[in-house]
């Protein structure tokens, strides 16, 4: 997930004589641009890359690295490329259901939908062998992650070693989403001012049905943190958090420090960040160019991550 959404009173007259938006061969919803990894799965994932691993290799850290909502595994391509030729970890980039395909596509998936791909990753990895799981998650899917803990899933299955969310979304930073029940239905979508570069890695538009669906799971992470969420045994939870962040309020990061505990009772790790960025780790195809400062922040986490998945 990216950007504010242009606010539902303002785009109101414009969207509502068409429920239907005018999309063109520049954006991802067009669907000339799949998302990559559905077509070369093996350089995204570690269970199509290497179904079959050595002992050794079992043990080696990797990372399921997650985008958020409206996006692709193009969120995380800068801290692939950050890692490079680095051997000492792996990393996993899923593509959440529903996503990087077309339009059409993305307005029938529900956020069952998009968690489910990290659920299937997980699992293979699993079933072929590997031990030393963690997970990253952008925006939304760190909701969906959460969602994961509060469920108890991985109860009857391998415990994550580490979890790392980045600018997690709890408290929408446009306090209208709430309102998208009442006024989706009239106005069909909402539009982001995506750059040139961002057209074809990020949707355009946004149906008001997944909007539904984002506000529903927002929601009820929302209570399950409300009740309190505990850490599968020998599990750190790690938040990265922009200061000022018109997506998701940084008051998220609040609520998730007080609402999740560690197994044995000790508090998670927040950080906010010096940052206006939502998802500051991804720079690439931004408009304004980022600052010096941005590639600092985004150069500290990637290292804060591998550092720890590697310890």
């Amino acid at each position: 997930m990216k950007k504010q959404l242009v606010p539902f009173i303002a785009i109101f007259f414009i969207a509502s004589c068409s429920k239907d938006p005018k999309i063109d061969d520049t954006m991802l919803d067009s669907g000339l641009y799949f998302d990559q990894s559905i077509y070369n799965p093996e350089k995204y994932l570690v269970s199509s890359s290497n179904p079959s691993p050595t002992p050794t290799e079992a043990l080696k850290p990797i990372i399921i690295a997650i985008h958020g909502y409206g996006a692709t595994t193009f969120e995380w391509d800068e801290f692939r490329n950050w890692k490079g030729l680095r051997t000492d970890f792996s990393i996993s980039q899923v593509l959440l259901g529903g996503h990087g395909r077309d339009y059409q596509t993305f307005k029938n998936s529900t956020w069952q939908d998009w968690r489910q791909p990290i659920i299937n990753e997980f699992e293979k990895l699993e079933s072929q062998g590997y031990k030393n799981i963690s997970f990253a998650g952008s925006s939304t899917a760190c909701t969906l992650i959460l969602k994961m803990l509060a469920d108890h899933y991985f109860d009857d299955h391998i415990k994550p070693k580490h979890i790392f969310l980045i600018d997690p979304i709890i408290v929408p930073g446009n306090k209208t989403l709430s309102l998208v029940g009442v006024l989706g239905p009239m106005i069909g979508y909402t539009t982001v001012e995506n750059s040139a570069g961002e057209e074809k890695y990020y949707f355009h538009y946004r149906p008001y049905e997944t909007l539904q669906q984002l506000r529903d799971v927002i929601n009820v992470v929302r209570k399950d943190l409300e009740k309190g969420i505990v850490l599968p045994v020998g599990c750190t939870l790690n938040v990265l958090k922009s200061e000022k962040d018109d997506v998701a309020d940084p008051v998220s990061a609040v609520l998730i420090y007080k609402g999740t505990k560690a197994s044995n009772g000790t508090s998670i790790n927040v950080k906010l960040v010096a940052s206006d960025l939502h998802v500051f780790t991804r720079l690439s195809a931004r408009n304004p160019t980022p600052t010096a400062n941005d590639f600092i922040n985004q150069t500290n986490a990637f290292n804060e991550i591998a550092n720890l998945l590697t310890q």
